[in-house]
């Protein structure tokens, strides 16, 4: 028995200009919908994540706590719960599935949050890495309906050098000769192991591997860090749905909509919440410095990074001294 709900969205027309009939969403809730319907947190999935991930970041004694708010994570399109290329019937599935932006995430969530529940006011829209740029896409596609935003480890939009490194992830993968150009008959299982030595060098910061830090979660060795944990990652995603999510990410820009008509600044200028901007210190995906200049055209943005070894994986909430951080930081946020 599924631990989530789906809700459909209907024959949904993409910012690409492609349908994808009869669209769904997966999500899941935690605590009660208030009377004045005031009191929702939203919590986007991450690249290869889904809703149960997120649950680090929920709790009693937490930030986000479920017996005062009424809590929803919806889960990313393409991430094999909500449409994706693996659930999706003919002719759209699989290599067919289409391209999906920042924007048909948060416009499909949108819908979701206003059609389902009735709710007129978000108190808060916080997430991780691909999470985080669709809280940055919430802040400036519906400023009028949320009241705070906190993006950690994720930008408002893809630098090319994020984009190089999820370009480089999709090629490992593509690369084994059993994906058949998406038209696999059984996984393709060096591919997907490529794909996370890929991503090895990039998760976590020189430091992180310098030091050794990956024997705190186990493992004795390099070799078997990347062996045991690296090459397994993806084993458990369809190829197609993590391409999908990737490709999201390579096109993730908030201002790559009509109305910015690509002018980031404008996009970001947008963002009128108050916004708690958190970078972790030695994020190779998503830097500071990127970070710091997304908050500094956002009119109501505080600048809060996390010094952490722990690289892009600060947020994922693996480390428990990571994690305390950012929670800290998020109760004063919405105590403020």
């Amino acid at each position: 028995m599924n631990d989530y709900e789906t809700y459909n969205l209907g024959d949904t027309l993409l910012q690409s200009g492609q349908q994808l009939p009869q669209a769904f969403i997966a999500y899941k809730t935690y605590g009660n919908l208030n009377a004045a319907k005031d009191n929702v947190i939203v919590i986007p999935t991450w690249f290869a994540g889904i809703h149960t991930d997120n649950e680090w970041l929920i709790g009693t004694d937490k930030a986000l706590d479920p017996s005062r708010y009424f809590i929803i994570v919806p889960n990313m399109l393409g991430n094999g719960l909500s449409s994706s290329p693996s659930n999706t019937p003919a002719p759209y599935d699989k290599n067919n599935f289409p391209l999906i932006s920042m924007y048909d995430n948060v416009r499909a969530q949108h819908q979701l949050i206003t059609q389902k529940f009735g709710i007129s006011k978000i108190k808060l829209v916080v997430g991780w890495s691909l999470g985080a740029m669709q809280v940055y896409q919430w802040g400036t596609s519906y400023p009028e309906l949320v009241e705070r935003i906190a993006p950690f480890g994720g930008t408002a939009k893809s630098r090319p050098h994020t984009q190089l490194v999820f370009e480089a992830m999709i090629a490992a993968l593509q690369a084994d000769s059993n994906y058949k150009n998406g038209r696999y008959e059984r996984p393709p299982v060096a591919g997907l192991a490529a794909m996370g030595r890929a991503y090895a060098p990039w998760g976590f910061s020189q430091a992180y591997y310098l030091e050794k830090m990956y024997q705190s979660e186990g493992y004795d060795s390099l070799k078997s860090y990347v062996e045991d944990y690296w090459d397994q990652v993806f084993l458990l995603f369809d190829a197609n749905d993590l391409i999908t999510m990737l490709r999201t990410g390579i096109y993730g820009d908030i201002s790559n909509n009509p109305v910015d008509d690509g002018n980031f600044e404008q996009a970001l200028s947008k963002i009128t919440a108050p916004a708690l901007v958190m970078p972790g210190s030695s994020d190779l995906f998503f830097t500071p410095e990127d970070s710091s200049y997304d908050a500094q055209h956002m009119p109501n943005a505080v600048y809060q990074p996390v010094e952490s070894k722990w690289g892009h994986c600060f947020g994922i909430g693996a480390n428990e001294e990571d994690s305390l951080v950012i929670d800290h930081h998020l109760k004063q946020f919405l105590e403020s």
